[in-house]
């Protein structure tokens, strides 16, 4: 397989200006640059640029695929919107990380598996972009399954590491949206230790605000504060004004949402442990679902036979005749045919209690075509022959 690449980039609060797009373009003559996006595809070669340093000064996403397992995806946030401090309880070496330049925080994702499957890098990004909102709304499930990301798969039997307990666990992991989900299959997390993580996530309308909540919360505000908020939205002030105000929000709403306190946090060794009985559940559920299955078409397939073999009763002389004629075509296709017809007369007969006169005409059968090898074997797969044996007739 030739060497592949993909790397993509995009510009969503600010888009680029002509020097920027100029200062772009020398890095690459084949790259589709507009204000807004750069994108590329190598065969051979490597892209120049430094994915890092361009996140810093000029876009707000970027996702790179190889054909050898490397699946790298990046975010650029105003820190305003994502506390660090917050972030470096979910960050796994080169799992998940961050870091801060000016007032942006940009959030490292990767993942490299060797053996991973294949894929085309065009359109993750657009697909994987919708989560940056999300973050910026205080929506922090995605931080929770990139550090899923980093225990799944991991031996962690005497490990000192299976101690380690996992970092909060945010609202809403049993119902994940379609870009979660997107997610997920680009970092490849088993759904059985998501499955486990979520039995301790709250419901996803902890991350919801009503209209009345939210009108309660606003009559809250002072005056002063009310106006000086109108007066940064209108000076442009701060970038996002409403994710803002909708994370203050939600963090003054959460605690007296709380009610029943905050669960004790899991063991990475029980996380896992309960992944793994959560798929043998699963594994088991799927046996006995292919086992009911199997023995319903089994039955569909013995009635279907019963009703076939009826429909034949008191036609025996005729389907005997006619399996000699098509055995004296000499044809190996009418072959199949007289065989398929005298499997029939076999269970007709042990049906009706009438073997030994089926036996006995096998028995012609076979010494008037002992000259036909290739319908003799065709009756020895069938195991229809000119002696019985055990209930069956072989040779």
């Amino acid at each position: 397989m030739s060497e592949y690449q993909y790397y993509e980039f995009q510009a969503i609060d600010r888009p680029l200006t002509n020097e920027q797009i100029r200062e772009l373009r020398r890095y690459s003559s084949r790259a589709e640059i507009t204000s807004t996006t750069f994108a590329v595809e190598y065969n051979w070669g490597d892209f120049k640029g430094n994915p890092t340093r361009w996140m810093e000064q000029y876009f707000d996403a970027f996702v790179h695929v190889a054909n050898w397992g490397t699946r790298w995806f990046m975010l650029r946030i105003p820190n305003h919107l994502l506390n660090p401090e917050m972030i470096s309880e979910y960050c796994v070496d080169e799992y998940f990380s961050f870091n801060t330049k000016g007032s942006n925080v940009i959030l490292s994702f990767r993942s490299d598996e060797e053996d991973g499957k294949w894929v085309d890098g065009e359109g993750w990004l657009s697909s994987l972009v919708p989560l940056r909102a999300d973050l910026m709304r205080g929506d922090h499930r995605c931080l929770y399954l990139a550090w899923l990301s980093s225990i799944q798969g991991q031996d962690y039997e005497d490990d000192d590491e299976a101690d380690d307990v996992e970092p909060p666990v945010p609202a809403g992991l049993r119902n994940l949206s379609g870009p979660m989900e997107r997610f997920v299959d680009f970092l490849g997390i088993d759904f059985d230790v998501i499955a486990a993580a979520a039995e301790q996530s709250q419901s996803e309308q902890q991350l919801k605000l009503s209209k009345e909540e939210i009108t309660a919360w606003v009559r809250r505000l002072s005056l002063e504060e009310k106006d000086n908020l109108l007066v940064r939205v209108i000076e442009g002030d701060v970038l996002h004004p409403g994710a803002e105000l909708r994370q203050r929000a939600l963090r003054a709403l959460s605690e007296k949402r709380a009610g029943g306190g905050i669960p004790e946090k899991r063991r990475i060794a029980q996380i896992l442990a309960r992944a793994d009985a959560i798929s043998e559940d699963r594994r088991r559920i799927k046996a006995e679902k292919a086992a009911r299955e199997k023995i319903e078409r089994e039955q569909e397939q013995s009635e279907k036979r019963q009703r076939h073999l009826e429909s034949l009763r008191g036609s025996e002389s005729d389907l005997w005749s006619k399996a000699n004629q098509l055995i004296i075509t000499k044809q190996p296709k009418r072959y199949d045919e007289a065989v398929s017809i005298l499997l029939d007369l076999h269970d007709l007969a042990d049906k009706e209690g009438t073997s030994s006169v089926f036996m006995q005409r096998m028995d012609r059968l076979w010494r008037e075509h002992a000259s036909k090898p290739t319908l003799l074997e065709r009756l020895r797969k069938a195991r229809l022959s000119s002696s019985r044996q055990g209930g069956t007739f072989t040779i």
